[in-house]
């Protein structure tokens, strides 16, 4: 069983920014896909970010390319979501979410952590 630790959330001011981090229980296999989704309540999970275990580039919510930056260290099974610019609409539960290679949905989750930007 693999599990997922998010944490990093928090209360900050409009503008400011937040590093959220994932940890990984186990180094899963280099072409596994790590995510980040965001959640408002009664709104659908919205995809934010991802990126493989290996290879030089993620995917970016195209809207929140300018802000937001997805990051990894394979040493640390850690995955990183740096949030610059936030905006009271970035307020949101944050989860980050692991696909093995060749599955075609996320099988774990971690808890999640509340982002919330105030104006």
């Amino acid at each position: 069983q693999v599990q997922l630790v998010e944490s990093g959330g928090g209360l900050v001011q409009t503008g400011g920014s937040l590093r959220l981090s994932c940890t990984v229980s186990r180094r899963t296999g280099s072409d596994d896909y790590m995510a980040w989704f965001r959640q408002v309540p009664g709104k659908d999970r919205e995809f934010v970010a991802g990126l493989k275990w290996t290879g030089s580039t993620g995917d970016l919510l195209d809207s929140l390319q300018d802000r937001f930056t997805i990051s990894r260290d394979n040493a640390k099974n850690t995955v990183y979501l740096q949030m610059n610019s936030l905006k009271p609409e970035d307020t949101a539960v944050y989860y980050c979410a692991l696909r093995t290679s060749g599955a075609g949905q996320y099988s774990f989750w971690g808890q999640g952590t509340q982002v919330t930007v105030s104006s």
